[in-house]
């Protein structure tokens, strides 16, 4: 243990500042302040891509079932039986009915695409959020016949239409007159509006009565597919692919990571890139790290060699330097990691702050899907970036150390 303790005492002592020449403490500072802002950087850009999928995916399932059973053969009949079966399955948890089509609404000069979706407010209760998402009178006023409907935030506002205004919506299905096909028109009373607070719903969705619905759509007694809930959302793909097979099969199925599996995929692409490119900003510490040991050898070449006269192995020199960089990335990276988990935990606040001071929008919910910029870090990804940050930094002390190991005593010494 004499010789490891030596060392490290060795290390330590060179990195000490001295009254001659503080120049070495200086730049060995600079390169562990350069492994602080790296990783403090990874840290905070890995907690917003966490902190984004997070959100969305709870904002997804807010409005959204965790599964959706649909007949092959068009619109699904009597499904009152089938959605009863399905609600005994040990893993389904809450099954609802519903209607959705296409259609074109509007209010005035304004006119937008929408997917209108007919529901029975208690028994889409219990598969969604949507009751968190617009107040329960108006949910509860969504009753058969009364041509009530609720709309996204952002398509109302694209429409220029208030609660209590109404809109003309024409259906698809259209009926045959003298004159031609004409389309299905109704007015609808806007009754709320819907605020997920996801932007790409918010804009297209509308919800109205199942019954009210499935008249516009000339679907009958007939309705458009089942909605599950699930006791796991991240399992919905196999417990409804097990419903369809218990069924008899004759059933499109899907989930709500299929129905947005582009939004995640392209998070991942990201998150893993994002990883890649900021490893650059740690490998530029390391070239700061291999600088000042490079410095220090060449400061301490007479130290070096009388150390070695006294006995001390190359081995043993390449310990002290392998040491002095090991504690440089360390204390950078501990550094980096308080930063990064300040910043993290007050990002929103620090986002809002800034837009109040530019008088600008940073985060605009039509480009990035929501307004508010969440970050989460994850034990994962500390262990991901504070390893790779020391193991970068080792590497970086091999160099050096392998210099200052084949320093010559005799050559080292002969003029001083």
């Amino acid at each position: 243990m004499r010789w490891p303790r030596l060392e490290a005492r060795i290390a330590i002592r060179y990195l000490q500042a001295r009254t001659d020449n503080r120049y070495v403490s200086f730049i060995a500072l600079v390169g562990a302040l350069s492994v602080a802002i790296g990783v403090a950087v990874m840290l905070v850009v890995l907690a917003v891509m966490n902190g984004f999928e997070l959100e969305l995916r709870e904002r997804i399932l807010s409005m959204t079932a965790h599964a959706t059973l649909t007949s092959v053969d068009g619109p699904l009949s009597d499904w009152q039986p089938l959605a009863a079966r399905v609600a005994r399955e040990p893993r389904v948890q809450a099954v609802a009915p519903y209607v959705e089509e296409r259609a074109l609404i509007a209010s005035g000069l304004h006119v937008s695409g929408v997917l209108l979706r007919g529901i029975q407010p208690d028994a889409e209760s219990h598969v969604s959020s949507i009751a968190s998402h617009v107040s329960a009178s108006a949910l509860a006023s969504l009753t058969s016949g009364s041509y009530h409907v609720l709309l996204g935030k952002s398509l109302a506002s694209e429409l220029q239409v208030k609660v209590g205004e109404s809109v003309v919506l024409a259906a698809p299905q259209g009926t045959v007159t003298p004159a031609g096909v004409v389309p299905r028109v109704r007015r609808l009373l806007v009754v709320g509006l819907i605020d997920s607070g996801l932007y790409e719903i918010d804009r297209n969705m509308a919800v109205m009565s199942l019954d009210d619905a499935a008249r516009l759509f000339k679907l009958g007694d007939t309705v458009t597919g089942l909605r599950l809930r699930v006791d796991d959302p991240m399992a919905a793909a196999r417990v409804v692919r097990a419903v369809a097979v218990d069924l008899g099969g004759g059933f499109y199925i899907s989930d709500w990571s299929r129905q947005h599996a582009n939004f995640f995929r392209s998070i991942a692409t990201t998150k893993s890139i994002m990883f890649v490119l900021l490893l650059l900003v740690i490998a530029v510490a390391a070239f700061n790290i291999v600088a000042t040991l490079v410095m220090l050898v060449r400061e301490k070449r007479s130290d070096i060699a009388i150390l070695r006269t006294l006995g001390l192995s190359p081995s043993s020199l390449i310990g002290v330097f392998v040491i002095q960089g090991s504690l440089i990335a360390l204390l950078g990276t501990l550094l980096g990691l308080g930063l990064g988990l300040l910043v993290a935990s007050h990002l929103t606040a620090l986002v809002h702050g800034l837009e109040v001071l530019l008088g600008t929008h940073l985060i605009d919910a039509k480009v990035y899907y929501i307004a508010d910029l969440p970050a989460v870090v994850t034990q994962m990804d500390v262990l991901r970036v504070c390893g790779t940050a020391l193991v970068v930094g080792c590497l970086a002390t091999l160099y050096p150390a392998l210099k200052a190991a084949g320093t010559q005593p005799a050559e080292a010494l002969r003029h001083e």
